[in-house]
């Protein structure tokens, strides 16, 4: 599982990483592509990476599980950007030939307003009491899902608030190889982040639902551990991801024994992504809401009420599933 209120997007690379030339294949409009070298990263090697392990990059968005309102509640990501002028005076900074003496932030007057419940993210430095932006400018942070959000709609559909329950996707805890849907307890995953993924969260890479029937889940960070993964060498890792049907995935994140996290990205290695069948979905799956079936009354027409009719039913695939959701 992964560090507490951790923002895994931020994590140091594997390798040390170069910059080429050509547009970035993850982030638009960036004109240049950030690649890893041979050089394994200092931090990597301070983390013990050898002894770490690897753990499944699922492509969705970050979230939070804490206390609000006294009962645990799911949180979204949002980070603290700055104003227009000062992102300006910021870049400019960043592309400057003399940029050695650091770069000043009023957190006051540079950043735009959050709601009052926002909070900022674990690892977030703070002086005097306020939270520091990081390299990119920004604060990253979290605000509680409420109930009815429009905004975090699709967050909304993977909890039940009346029950306290999260739509989770994990292993199946006896039969290796398959995954399972169930309802958890939120308060299981207490401190802890989790991946969002679904039908309108970044592109959907795992072709999950539809535009006219969403369906979206919750991934706990570090739940999909890889059994056979590559040694830690350039060439070694770009085979496994390039050849391998247990690397068709987004990325990698290694969880140190010190609670570091150190990722690699697909792209790092000049590789695309999303592909057309990632490893998720080439995995069969059984629907298990033995536990809550007969003790809750799930709201019509929400992703717990169809999934509990599917109780013990296996597919196999993800997409099969949403498929039978339709019907």
């Amino acid at each position: 599982m992964s560090r507490l209120g951790s923002v895994q997007q931020k994590l140091p690379c594997l390798f040390v990483t170069r910059v080429a030339e050509g547009p970035s294949a993850k982030r638009e409009h960036q004109p240049f592509k950030v690649l890893a070298t041979e050089t394994i990263n200092q931090k990597a090697l301070d983390a013990d990476i050898y002894n770490a392990v690897p753990t499944e990059k699922v492509d969705g968005t970050c979230c939070y599980i804490t206390t609000y309102k006294g009962q645990p509640y799911l949180w979204a990501r949002l980070d603290r950007k700055p104003k227009k002028q000062a992102e300006k005076r910021f870049k400019r900074f960043l592309y400057s030939a003399d940029n050695l003496q650091g770069f000043t932030w009023s957190v006051e007057e540079d950043f735009r307003p959050v709601p009052e419940c926002w909070i900022p993210a674990k690892e977030t430095e703070h002086c005097n009491g306020k939270p520091l932006p990081d390299e990119n400018g920004h604060i990253p942070g979290w605000v509680p899902v409420e109930k009815n959000s429009k905004q975090y709609c699709w967050h909304t559909s993977v909890v039940n608030y009346e029950f306290e329950l999260a739509l989770i996707l994990k292993h199946h805890t006896e039969e290796p190889g398959l995954l399972e849907i169930s309802p958890v307890p939120l308060s299981k995953f207490s401190e802890h982040t989790l991946e969002l993924i679904g039908t309108n969260i970044n592109g959907n890479p795992y072709g999950l639902g539809s535009k006219k029937y969403p369906v979206h889940l919750l991934v706990p960070h570090g739940i999909f551990q890889i059994k056979n993964a590559p040694a830690l060498n350039h060439s070694d890792i770009l085979a496994w991801f390039d050849g391998c049907k247990e690397g068709k995935i987004e990325g990698i994140v290694w969880h140190c024994v010190d609670g570091n996290l150190v990722k690699l990205h697909r792209h790092h290695l000049g590789l695309s992504w999303p592909i057309a069948d990632p490893h998720l979905i080439s995995q069969p799956v059984v629907v298990n809401f033995s536990m809550v079936k007969y003790d809750y009354n799930f709201e019509p027409k929400t992703l717990f009420d169809y999934f509990s009719k599917l109780d013990g039913q296996r597919f196999n695939s993800l997409r099969d599933i949403t498929a039978r959701i339709l019907c």
